[in-house]
């Protein structure tokens, strides 16, 4: 089978388009059109359904991408692999992470990683959702808990808890809680406990629901409790890994916490020798560490047992 019309067909299948699949490839709407007319004609099948609005994969075409998209991850697995130089870090990195993680701890540490490393182009992907890292779908992660998957390499950088904050300007108009029972005569503001989140924020949330709460207001990621929190909404869960990047916020009731959520850096097994990775990994555990000297001497009650 012609390796180049391959490459032509899982642009175009890829792209849903002939004229786009062309821009890619810089190659002529019609030049790419006669290259997939005739791989159909040496398979003896329709690859695409044809329409005014594009390209739809048949039956045939479906299973042809699917091998083509295999090759091509396989290809870009060996091509990491042979760009990675033993003195350089360069090319792309593809991180997933939370979306609370990643928006509020990661991304603002990013630009001292950018300071270093220069010529590296970081893909950073936002998710609830566990990206299959052996199929390629990113090249490490870090989750709020142990990963499953077969064949990957794991690190446990730390434990995150959540907690109750506010800002003083809240508590001050509406006043200090002293107990739990208290929370009912204020505004909750939350994850809704059905959200993809890690089960021991459902289970906090879920607890202060108990005690009839006045107001409530749900946000579908933690970046948008903590807008609402400083903006003086009410009181907010959210992460401890928060309050050294804003120390403005007050912890609500000291006693009343999740249970321990354990954080995860993994990548594959294939990547171990990877300057990219080892660089990214190295930088993460570095700023973990200086995270919890500079919260242990300005917070100490906020550390609480870590990892």
């Amino acid at each position: 089978m012609d390796w180049d019309k391959l490459r032509i067909f899982h642009a175009v299948a890829d792209a849903g388009s002939l004229t786009h699949a062309g821009d890619t490839l810089h190659l002529s709407q019609s030049a790419v059109s006669r290259q997939v007319r005739a791989l159909e004609e040496s398979l003896n099948a329709t690859l695409f359904h044809r329409h005014a609005r594009g390209l739809i994969l048949t039956e045939q075409g479906e299973l042809l991408f699917d091998a083509t998209r295999a090759m091509a991850k396989r290809l870009d697995t060996a091509t990491a692999r042979i760009r990675d130089s033993e003195e350089e870090v360069f090319g792309e990195l593809r991180v997933t992470t939370t979306t609370g993680f990643g928006s509020l701890w990661l991304a603002p540490r990013l630009p001292k990683f950018y300071e270093k490393y220069p010529d590296l182009k970081i893909d950073l992907m936002l998710e609830e959702r566990v990206l299959d890292l052996p199929m390629r779908e990113a090249d490490v992660a870090i989750r709020m808990k142990e990963p499953s998957q077969a064949d990957l390499i794991r690190k446990r950088l730390m434990s995150v808890r959540m907690r109750m904050y506010a800002s003083p300007e809240y508590l001050d108009r509406r006043g200090r809680l002293e107990t739990m029972e208290d929370i009912g005569a204020h505004r909750l503001i939350c994850q809704s406990p059905a959200a993809a989140q890690v089960a021991a924020g459902a289970g906090l949330v879920n607890e202060l629901l108990s005690h009839d709460v006045a107001s409530l207001l749900t946000v579908n990621s933690y970046f948008g409790v903590l807008q609402a929190v400083i903006n003086g909404l009410g009181i907010g869960v959210l992460p401890d890994y928060l309050v050294e990047d804003f120390p403005t916020l007050e912890r609500v009731l000291p006693d009343v916490e999740s249970q321990e959520v354990p954080v995860f850096l993994a990548f594959p097994e294939e990547l171990r020798h990877s300057k990219r990775i080892a660089a990214f990994r190295d930088f993460v555990q570095e700023e973990i560490i200086a995270h919890r000297k500079r919260l242990k001497e300005t917070r100490p009650d906020e550390v609480g047992q870590r990892s």
